[in-house]
């Protein structure tokens, strides 16, 4: 028998690596977007994140300098020389002038484009091309180019995001927009359920049953059918379209779980220790602020970090309750829409934007960690 009580189970490693796998699951776009959110458009579109601290190819269209300012003549012939890259690190593969073969020539051969008219095109971008009066002139002339291009990091697209955007397009205003809808939105429900769910718990009042029932049942109910009747109501009292419409939004649909969590949580605490508060005098408010909040902070934590991510990441709700036309209210979630609606090839921006919107959360996350395995250690126990 002791054997067998002392026996590792043979499903520990099997458990173990299922969660690795979903840490890693998790983890991959996460880090993803962190490493896109430092490279330019051209590298995004080029090769995969993964591949960021190595050069990369590109195929990219570049033109000669204006021909009928730089041009010298040379005989019969003008010449046109200079630097397709203008400064710019490249280094070239293949190269072309038409787009029909990008790839025709090699770096350091010379293209004949006929009646005397030629482009010699060096590794670093040097260029020659020579023809007569009629060949150079007009606009510069087209090559297309596929060059290594070395690793490059910036932090313009921060900038960007946070600082540029004007109206619609400032995802900085709609950072604090969230922040001003899910820290309120996190306290308001918690503050309130953790009154309730003492009531629940240790006070005796008739009709105790029906409103645990009550509150089970409301778990039950989907967050869509009541947006509309909801929205109605707060147009009718005056709070709707706006943070404080929103607020009790978030508050009523995340509610019932929270009275449901901190209540089953609060009935297992020592049933010794508030009777004997009992005893010498306490009344329930301070069992509650001296004893029942010390004790179920854990709990509260746990539930604090499920409000703020679903808060946090909720699009509907404030498409519903919150978001006008002028866009002076959105929030990031709903910029992040935008962004991929109607600008979707500007992926170093979106890229950056979604990060941005990931790590708060995370950061939330990990800052209250400690907390989290608490309370649904103690969860577990009873």
């Amino acid at each position: 028998m002791a054997s067998i009580a002392g026996k590792k189970s043979g499903l520990t490693w099997a458990v173990q690596i299922s969660v690795a796998a979903l840490v890693l699951l998790w983890l991959f776009p996460t880090v993803g977007l962190f490493v896109s959110s430092f490279r330019t458009a051209d590298q995004i579109s080029s090769s995969g994140w993964w591949a960021a601290l190595f050069p990369a190819e590109q195929n990219e269209v570049y033109r000669t300098s204006d021909p009928d300012e730089t041009r010298v003549a040379d005989g019969d012939l003008f010449t046109v020389s200079g630097n397709i890259f203008e400064g710019e690190p490249r280094e070239i593969r293949s190269w072309g002038v038409s787009s029909r073969d990008v790839s025709a020539y090699q770096a350091g051969e010379t293209a004949d484009m006929g009646d005397g008219e030629s482009l010699t095109l060096q590794v670093d971008g040097s260029y020659v091309w020579k023809g007569n009066d009629k060949q150079i002139s007009g606009r510069g002339q087209r090559v297309f180019v596929t060059a290594t291009v070395p690793p490059e990091f910036t932090l313009e697209n921060y900038q960007t995001i946070l600082f540029s955007g004007t109206g619609q397009d400032n995802m900085g205003k709609a950072f604090f927009n969230t922040l001003t809808v899910t820290i309120p939105a996190t306290i308001i429900p918690i503050v309130i359920a953790a009154f309730a769910a003492y009531a629940l718990a240790w006070m005796e009042f008739p009709g105790r049953a029906l409103l645990i029932a009550a509150v089970v049942a409301l778990l039950v109910v989907p967050l869509q059918l009541a947006l509309i009747p909801l929205l109605r109501l707060h147009l009718a009292v005056g709070i709707g379209k706006g943070y404080m419409g929103v607020w009790l939004a978030h508050t009523a649909f995340g509610m019932p779980l929270a009275v449901y969590l901190l209540r089953n949580y609060m009935v297992g605490l020592p049933r010794d220790i508030i009777e004997n508060a009992k005893v010498d005098g306490a009344t329930d408010f301070q069992i509650f602020t001296r004893i029942i909040l010390p004790l179920s902070f854990p709990a509260l934590a746990s539930f604090a970090i499920f409000q703020f991510l679903w808060t946090w990441n909720d699009l509907l709700v404030a498409k519903v309750f919150l978001i006008d036309a002028t866009g002076s209210t959105t929030v990031m979630t709903n910029q992040i829409v935008e962004l991929l609606g109607t600008r979707g090839g500007n992926w170093e921006i979106l890229a950056t934007a979604a990060f941005v919107s990931i790590a708060v959360p995370l950061f939330v996350f990990f800052a209250m960690q400690r907390y989290l395995v608490r309370g649904l250690l103690a969860g577990s126990v009873k």
